[in-house]
């Protein structure tokens, strides 16, 4: 066996060398990463000593905590504003919305016929400061009906609503329990009326915040007793608040009290009929984060509303037009399964809704039932 040929000094220097020069470019590296880690550390304590004690950083702390108010994690913003604040804040805000709908809305519409020139839905595109959206114009508020679920024991997805029913378009209506994030989307909050018939009452005899539309196609906000909205002639509507605008003027001064950064829905009326309906997406960043209830005041006002109001937004905003979801729904799942929709029919006359809460007792409907997607 051949001996094996060892390497000259000359090319053992040169190795030594160059092992050297690794072993320093390594070290060097990890003084670079360790002096990087060390700098983000202190800014992370710094700014966070900003965020939580610097008096300059409290309109920032309390949007943080009113946009996590509006999510299903609630009780995080006690981690930022503390838990007294927190409920605090929660009261503040549920006693400004209830007040949002006391003053008595005094708008008449003045309908001079339809063009026809024009569609009957209009939807245009909207952005703004960290927010995409749609804004849906239906220009005869006449042709609107409130959906509801068509089986019993489980919400129903926009999309199904209007392909079901044979809607134009349609956009999610009002609020239900929704027990951890994982309710079914059968039990409303407030109260439900279809086509002038009162299909559910989650309230009792209080008044609640109706957003709908009466017989003549008016648009109906704010604070009502069930005796007040049956003078009224209340045809479809659902509960939520807050009322942000009543005789054309926006009850929100600012974006301070705007009520964090979320998806939105929120429906409106110009003087002339038209409904206006807004969705904003959210909660999806490099797309939209989404906005709060001053930026859609005054997207309603930039439209020429004279009253609007919120609907649930989150993952429930979802706008649907010609059997197609136009927006990006922020839940992970995609769509929900919502208790209500605003749906637009060219022929509403037609459409049979049945009622499919009625003879349930309110109290034992199970809002988190498993259900198959």
């Amino acid at each position: 066996m051949e001996p094996r040929t060892l390497p000259s000094r000359s090319s053992a220097r040169v190795q030594k060398k160059a092992a050297g020069k690794r072993r320093k470019k390594k070290a060097g590296f990890f003084r670079v990463f360790s002096r990087i880690v060390l700098a983000l550390l202190v800014l992370m304590i710094a700014g966070g000593s900003w965020l939580y004690f610097a008096p300059s950083a409290q309109n920032l702390r309390y949007m943080i905590a009113d946009t996590l108010i509006t999510t299903q994690h609630r009780s995080w913003a006690k981690f930022i504003i503390g838990e007294d604040e927190l409920k605090k804040r929660v009261a503040e805000y549920n006693s400004r919305f209830e007040h949002m709908g006391d003053e008595k809305d005094t708008h008449q519409i003045v309908r001079t016929g339809i063009d026809k020139n024009k569609p009957l839905v209009e939807i245009e595109n909207i952005s703004g400061s960290g927010y995409k959206g749609y804004v849906m114009i239906v220009n005869d508020p006449t042709k609107i009906r409130l959906g509801v679920p068509g089986k019993v024991g489980s919400g129903e997805k926009v999309s199904s609503m209007v392909k079901r029913t044979g809607a134009i378009a349609g956009v999610n209506g009002g609020g239900f329990v929704d027990p951890n994030g994982h309710g079914n989307g059968f039990k409303p909050i407030g109260v439900v009326v279809v086509d002038g018939k009162l299909y559910y009452n989650g309230n009792g005899s209080k008044s609640t915040q109706i957003v709908g539309i009466d017989k003549q196609g008016k648009m109906i906000a704010g604070n009502y007793t069930l005796k007040e909205l049956s003078r009224l002639g209340l045809q479809e509507a659902v509960t939520f608040q807050p009322r942000m605008i009543v005789n054309g003027k926006g009850l929100i001064k600012n974006a301070a009290e705007g009520w964090g950064i979320a998806p939105r829905t929120a429906m409106g009326q110009r003087k002339d009929g038209a409904i206006i309906f807004v969705v904003i997406d959210g909660r999806q960043p490099g797309y939209s984060i989404g906005a709060n209830l001053y930026d859609v005041q005054q997207i309603m006002l930039e439209h020429g509303a004279v009253i609007a109001a919120n609907l649930d937004g989150g993952s429930s905003s979802v706008l649907v037009k010609d059997n197609e979801v136009v927006n990006k729904p922020s839940s992970q799942y995609g769509e929900r399964y919502l208790p209500t929709a605003f749906l637009v029919f060219e022929h509403p006359e037609d459409v049979e809704m049945p009622n499919i809460w009625k003879g349930l007792d309110v109290d034992n409907i199970n809002a988190g039932k498993k259900r198959s997607r």
